[in-house]
């Protein structure tokens, strides 16, 4: 299982917020797509699949916020 974690961002910025996921749980993720799009107060981006597989769980909703090494999702 592979836990997609929330990247180190830009220096001084150790959160942000998600925004959207472009895939439920249950779906076929292909390593490299845009998994889950993040927000912070400089900037919108898309985080890509770090691996190819199915979604398991999404730990972090739509509208909430996560530190930089926390879990976002799980892919199996």
């Amino acid at each position: 299982m592979t836990e997609v974690k929330l990247p180190p961002i830009a220096e001084g910025i150790n959160k942000a917020g998600v925004s959207y996921w472009h895939h439920a749980v249950g779906e076929k993720i292909t390593e490299g797509e845009d998994l889950v799009e993040l927000v912070t107060d400089k900037a919108t981006f898309n985080l890509p699949a770090p691996s190819s597989g199915i979604l398991k769980e999404i730990v972090v909703s739509e509208g909430d916020e996560a530190k930089v090494g926390q879990v976002l999702a799980k892919i199996e």
